[in-house]
C-alpha cells in the first residue's frame, strides 16, 4: 500500500475557491479523515486524488510518483460514492465484481473475490439480490465491498454512513474500521459527523473554508484543540476572551463573569487578548459554595436529560456557561432559577489561537 502525499493542492470553480493550499500526507495503511461542516472542500478534495477532477494547481504524490496526469482508472483506487453508485439493474455479486470484469480478471478468479468480498462485508448469501430489496446499511455494505475487490492501493470514502440512522451508523462505522484495519489499505475517509472521524481514524484533518484549520489524533484534537474552530466543532461551548491581568502574582483573565486564575503556563502577556476553552464536562457544580479558585455562583437557566448525560445552562451575571455531566451522580436534576455555585478547575482550561 502507498503512503499518500498531498502538497499545495488548489481548486477553484468559476470565481469561487473550493480549496486553496492544501498540504498533508498519509501514511501506508493508516486512515486519514477529513472532517468538516458541508462546503468545506472535503468532498473536492477526494475526487482531486481519485483523479475525477483535474487540479489547477499543486501536486499529488502516490509513494513517490506524482499522479496528477495519470488517469482515474491506473491509480488503482476504490471509491465508495455518497450515494453508493450501485448499479440498480445488477445483483450485489455483479455489483461486486464489475471492477473486476472491466480488469478483465479471470471468471474463475471472480466468482473466488465475490465469495470472499461478500463473507467479509457480513452479506454471505445476499449475492443474487437487487439493491432495491437492500436496505441502507447493506447497500454500504455492497458499495464498500465493490471498492475492495480489485485490491486498490487506496481506499477513499465520501460520506458514506450519512443517510443512516444513528444506531447503523454507529454499528457500521466499527464495521469499516475492522475491515481497514485487517486488509491494511490506506484510507482517506470524508464525514462532517465529529464522533464517526473520532472512532475510525488515525489521523484527522479539520477543514474549513477550503483550508485546513488543525490536524492531529482524534485524542489531541479533541482534549487539546490549539485553534478556536476546532474547539466548537468539537463541542466545547465555554469559549471565553478577555484580557490577561496580574494579581497576587498569578495571571487572569478578565472577562465579564469574573476574574478566572489561569494556568502557570499562560502563554500571553499582561493586557494581551486571549481566549480559553473550558470543557462543559470539567466544570463542578454545587448547591453551596466549596471555597474553591475560579468558584462562581450562577443561576439555572435550564436542564436538560439526555440519558447518560444531563446538560446543565447556567448564567453568571448574565454570562451563559453549560456544563454536562453524567446521570450517575447523586444530584442529577436542577430547577430553572435555581441558585447554585460552578467551579472552573484551573487544569481544565485550555488556551486557543
Amino acid at each position: 500500500m502507498p503512503s499518500i502525499e498531498v502538497k499545495n493542492i488548489s481548486k477553484k470553480f468559476e470565481d469561487s475557491i473550493a480549496i486553496q493550499d492544501i498540504s498533508f500526507k498519509l501514511e501506508e495503511g493508516k486512515l486519514l479523515t477529513l472532517l468538516g461542516p458541508s462546503g468545506s472542500g472535503k468532498t473536492t478534495i477526494l475526487r482531486l486524488i481519485a483523479g475525477l477532477i483535474e487540479l489547477d494547481t499543486g501536486e499529488i504524490y502516490f509513494d513517490s510518483i506524482d499522479v496528477a496526469k495519470v488517469p482515474t482508472e491506473e491509480r488503482n483506487i476504490g471509491f465508495v460514492f455518497q450515494s453508493y453508485a450501485l448499479f440498480p439493474h445488477l445483483p450485489v455479486s455483479e455489483n461486486i465484481a464489475f471492477g473486476l470484469e472491466t480488469r478483465k480478471w479471470a471468471k474463475e478468479d471472480i466468482i473466488i473475490k465475490v465469495k470472499e468480498m461478500l463473507a467479509l462485508v457480513g452479506l454471505t448469501g445476499k449475492g443474487r439480490r437487487y439493491p432495491r430489496e437492500l436496505s441502507g446499511g447493506e447497500k454500504s455494505r455492497v458499495a464498500l465491498a465493490r471498492a475492495l475487490a480489485p485490491n486498490p492501493s487506496l481506499l477513499l470514502l465520501d460520506e458514506p454512513l450519512s443517510a443512516l440512522d444513528m444506531s447503523l451508523k454507529e454499528s457500521l462505522r466499527k464495521t469499516i474500521r475492522d475491515i481497514q484495519q485487517k486488509i491494511g489499505v490506506s484510507t482517506i475517509y470524508v464525514t462532517h459527523d465529529q464522533a464517526e472521524a473520532m472512532e475510525i481514524s488515525d489521523q484527522i484533518l479539520v477543514l474549513n473554508h477550503g483550508q485546513i484549520v488543525e490536524s492531529g489524533s482524534p485524542q489531541e484534537l479533541y482534549l487539546t484543540p490549539r485553534k478556536k474552530f476546532t474547539a466548537e466543532f468539537f463541542g466545547v461551548t465555554n469559549i471565553l476572551t478577555g484580557k490577561v491581568i496580574t494579581k497576587y502574582e498569578r495571571f487572569y483573565l478578565d472577562h465579564p463573569l469574573g476574574c478566572i486564575l489561569l494556568p502557570k503556563n499562560c502563554p500571553s502577556k499582561i493586557d494581551e487578548k486571549i481566549t480559553i476553552a473550558i470543557f462543559p464536562q470539567h466544570i463542578i457544580l454545587s448547591n453551596k459554595t466549596q471555597k474553591l479558585d475560579n468558584e462562581f455562583p450562577a443561576i439555572v437557566v435550564s436542564s436538560s436529560f439526555g440519558g447518560s448525560i444531563v446538560s446543565v445552562t447556567v448564567e453568571v451575571k448574565g454570562f451563559p456557561i453549560e456544563i454536562h455531566f453524567t446521570s450517575s451522580r447523586t444530584k442529577s436534576k436542577f430547577t430553572e432559577g435555581e441558585k447554585i455555585y460552578l467551579s472552573i478547575p484551573e487544569s481544565s482550561i485550555l488556551f486557543l489561537e
